[in-house]
């Protein structure tokens, strides 16, 4: 930084299971290899060793940045970790239980193995915190949002924000002076409405099962169905596995999450991988259209995450139905990937953006330093 240069990349995939994939690069040099991992200190130990071996340059680190999910209504903006914020994410747990006791694993480790560097925590649900609170609400006894802080708190925040603060520097236009609507899709999925720059609805709510279908995650459904469940002899753990593990395309395919597999099998006449992708798509098109609408209008559409970014067959069968809002995509680019898919005379502008958390990561932690 300020070049934002990467120096090396990687991932550990499988911290705590039989086997971990690890995958690095820096410069021309790649390693990929599965080795075992067992907590989130072994894997930055390993990190650590491979930097101080690292044969491109050398390495100081000034700073390590934490994606931490959950900062609940308290963290409006990246922030140092001190013994009491570490405490507030702890606290949070509650509410994020797969990713806050990881997000404190990892700083506890880089405390530990960089004890004098500060750490930095930046909040996916942060941008979030803009939300008017008719939006953030639900329509429940007050109480329970005074107790509990029962609300919507809304996730892929870091997302959201680098993509949409990307799409009007490539139109070199003020992101304030546009209505955008930001769709991330991928195993996860959600849209969100940024006015003025701002997040004012989400479609993940208090946490990120709301809103729409996604690989495993049914997305919203009547709540009344969890309760008929529960009185048909379902425990809570079985009804949770069915609904965040069991749901979304693998539930409705019988066969995969995985947008690329279920579409070989919509291609060979596989009815329900058909009827999976049609699910997943009506409710993309039902979220765009109500958005829209809590926007007072659309200028900008963007597609971004895993399969926002490479699945031009989605994106042409969510655009079709808009055509009455003056959508048109050019089909040659679109299919393409290319950064911008709307036809020269769309009244909407419709782009394709890599979305990188790692980089908004990064410049909050530059500019907070």
């Amino acid at each position: 930084m300020p070049e934002e240069a990467v120096h090396l990349k990687g991932i550990f995939d499988g911290i705590g299971q039989n086997e971990c994939a690890l995958r690095i690069e820096s410069g021309t040099e790649k390693i990929e290899k599965n080795i075992s991992v067992q907590d989130h200190a072994q894997a930055l130990t390993i990190l650590l060793d491979h930097l101080g071996k690292s044969s491109s340059r050398a390495v100081k680190i000034e700073a390590v940045g934490h994606r931490v999910v959950h900062g609940g209504e308290k963290y409006r903006a990246a922030c140092l970790v001190t013994d009491s914020v570490l405490k507030d994410i702890v606290s949070l747990s509650d509410l994020a239980p797969l990713h806050n006791p990881a997000n404190v694993a990892g700083i506890q480790s880089s405390q530990k193995f960089l004890p004098n560097v500060p750490n930095i925590a930046v909040f996916d649900t942060a941008f979030h915190q803009t939300l008017p609170k008719k939006a953030y609400l639900y329509g429940l006894p007050y109480e329970l949002y005074e107790k509990f802080g029962i609300r919507k708190y809304g996730f892929h925040g870091i997302s959201h924000q680098y993509v949409s603060r990307e799409a009007t520097k490539i139109l070199k236009e003020n992101i304030k002076d546009f209505k955008i609507l930001s769709c991330h899709l991928g195993a996860g999925a959600s849209i969100c409405a940024i006015s003025e720059g701002k997040s004012v609805e989400i479609s993940m709510g208090f946490t990120p099962l709301e809103g729409l279908m996604m690989g495993t995650r049914s997305g919203s459904f009547d709540p009344e169905i969890i309760l008929y469940l529960l009185r048909k002899g379902y425990s809570v753990g079985e009804v949770e596995e069915m609904i965040q593990k069991k749901g979304g395309l693998k539930g409705i395919s019988e066969q995969s999450q995985d947008v690329r597999e279920l579409r070989e099998d919509e291609l060979s006449g596989n009815s329900k991988s058909e009827l999976a992708f049609e699910m997943f798509v009506y409710r993309i098109q039902r979220f765009i259209g109500s958005y829209s609408a809590v926007l007072g209008g659309l200028e900008i559409l963007i597609f971004t995450g895993g399969v926002g970014e490479k699945a031009y067959y989605i994106r042409r069968r969510i655009c079709e139905k808009f055509r009455y809002m003056g959508i048109h995509l050019d089909h040659r680019e679109n299919r393409s990937n290319k950064t911008i898919i709307s036809a020269s005379d769309s009244q909407v502008t419709v782009m394709v953006i890599p979305t990188n958390e790692e980089l908004q990561i990064a410049r909050e932690m530059s500019d907070f330093l």
